[in-house]
């Protein structure tokens, strides 16, 4: 089984900023892209940001500019720095890897989702 556990939520002002992380531990065989995905109330999931193992990233237009998202390969973890927030980025985070785990039947791949982390910026 691979793990996800995220960190760094919070409350902030608007204008603030905030920082999340997740590490992935557990059977890991290997972690290809991470990203970042958000949730606000009455809305769909939607991507925030993703990075893939050669460190090519992708925005959401909402957040360009403002938010950028980094990996330490070495650790299995991923960042989002979010500056300059706004009230309309509240929502509850929740991190995302593709990747390998090494299960009873073998190397299986995976979409592994984190439990989720609340970000409330208040205006």
């Amino acid at each position: 089984q691979v793990q996800l556990v995220e960190s760094g939520g919070g409350l902030v002002q608007a204008g603030g900023s905030l920082r999340l992380s997740c590490a992935a531990s557990g059977s890991i065989f290997s972690i290809n892209a991470m990203g970042w995905y958000r949730q606000a109330p009455g809305k769909q999931r939607e991507l925030v940001a993703s990075i893939t193992n050669g460190g090519s990233t992708n925005y959401a237009d909402s957040v360009k500019g403002r938010f950028t998202i980094s990996r330490d390969n070495a650790k299995n973890t991923v960042y989002l720095q979010m500056n300059s927030l706004k009230p309309e980025d509240t929502a509850v985070y929740y991190c995302n890897a593709e990747g390998a785990g090494h299960t009873v039947w073998g190397i299986r791949r995976g979409d592994y989702w984190g439990q989720g982390t609340q970000v409330a910026v208040s205006s």
